[in-house]
């Protein structure tokens, strides 16, 4: 065919690197939907092809016809008779192609091919974004707000597509303002009918990680390492923290002077409190450690059923538990481990620990609290050496 007026393949390249999609896929786009359109409004009963010239722009768009011995279907295919006087050198099962002329592209058939077309490229468009941020899952990205809607989604974003923030992955109480810049954690990339959907989050875990890892360089090099993280976003967080360098106290790496290191993750997540709090190998003293700031005496720990029983002093209860169950709950999670907090009565001094326990004898109740608040005070000869009252009344 002749150069066509209207240059289909420049205007197609033109689109392709305006929306950053890839040339030949849009020109295989236009070529399927312009065959699709032609067959549904001008030639239903037959085999049409479509050819685009990258580099000159012709148009072709081509009937195409089964070389047959005995014709079965006329619209699909041709004698061999007839195709050898069309050309001598057809073969019995050759396929020949017969150019549509261009009048016959009805202004119905050019609109259904734009309309496939322009279908055709949002979903081109659509996995641009899916390919670009598929294997970016876990990663912490900067992005911009720039929109909510009715149901208290927030939109974000990233370059190439948008991501959505839905309430549950917000830091509650925080407030957004688009054309804002805020840290999101990438949490999902999945494909829709309606195109990829991108889940963001500010709320997980994993961004309060990537925070330390930024802010701290003892962790960043991993000096410190941050064993365990329990949240709950925009209120509190409680750390686990261990160094593998005994030179190196790793809560006072993470809080910095002044603390000025755990300030700059807090201002990143509107001012959540964050506990920085000392990894044990020991589980006891692990979970001692996560129930701070409360003072605890002991723990009984059942490892089979990830179960702990901590006694606590009336004093100390209310503190163990936190504001809403808030403490216990980090703790709990922190450690992966049920916490039993069981009030105890306190013991002040030496004399008041051994008339207890001669009485809890006498009663035949064995094993309680009060019992065991006993027995910890004699563990050794030297710890009974060096106690005081205060000592003891924090067992």
């Amino acid at each position: 065919m002749t150069q066509p007026e209207f240059n289909f393949a420049d205007a197609l390249r033109e689109v392709a690197q305006a929306r950053n999609i890839n040339e030949l896929a849009l020109i295989q786009a236009f070529e399927e939907s312009l065959a699709q359109a032609y067959t549904r409004n001008v030639e239903p009963d037959k085999r049409i092809e479509v050819h685009l010239d990258p580099a000159s722009g012709e148009l072709e768009v081509l009937v195409v016809r089964e070389v047959v011995e005995v014709i079965e279907d006329e619209h699909m295919q041709i004698s061999l008779a007839d195709a050898l006087e069309l050309d001598s050198g057809v073969e019995l099962g050759m396929e020949m192609e017969f150019p549509v002329d261009r009048e016959k592209f009805s202004r119905i058939a050019l609109q259904a091919a734009k309309q496939t077309l322009t279908q055709k490229m949002r979903e081109t468009e659509r996995n641009v974004v899916f390919n670009e941020y598929k294997d970016r899952e876990g990663q912490v990205l900067t992005a911009q707000v720039v929109r909510s809607d009715n149901k208290g989604n927030w939109f974000v974003e990233l370059g190439a597509g948008e991501a959505i923030l839905p309430p549950r992955e917000q830091i509650p109480g925080e407030k957004l303002t688009p054309g804002n810049r805020v840290k999101i954690y990438l949490k999902e990339v999945r494909k829709t009918p309606k195109g990829p959907t991108i889940l963001a989050s500010r709320a997980d875990e994993r961004l309060l990680d990537y925070l330390l890892r930024q802010e701290i360089p003892e962790v960043a090099n991993g000096i410190v390492e941050v064993k365990a993280i329990s949240r709950e976003a925009g209120q509190r967080s409680k750390v686990a923290v261990f160094s593998h360098n005994s030179n190196v106290d790793p809560i006072g790496a993470c809080i910095g002077h002044r603390g000025n290191r755990i300030q700059a993750v807090t201002g990143e997540l509107g001012r959540e409190r964050v506990d920085v709090i000392l990894w044990d190998a020991n589980l006891r003293d692990f979970i001692r450690n996560a129930l701070s700031p409360a003072k605890v005496g002991l723990i009984e720990v059942l490892p089979d059923r990830q179960e702990a029983t901590v006694t606590v002093t009336p004093d100390q209860l209310s503190l163990a538990i936190g504001k809403g169950g808030q403490n216990v709950r980090l703790a709990a999670k922190l450690t992966g481990f049920k916490i039993d907090l069981r009030e105890t009565a306190a013991i002040n001094d030496l004399d008041a620990a051994m008339q207890q326990a001669l009485q809890d004898e006498q009663e035949g109740r064995e094993g309680d609290g009060a019992q065991s608040a006993f027995d910890a005070l004699f563990k050794d000869s030297k710890s009974v050496a060096v106690a005081t009252p205060e000592d003891i009344g924090e067992q």
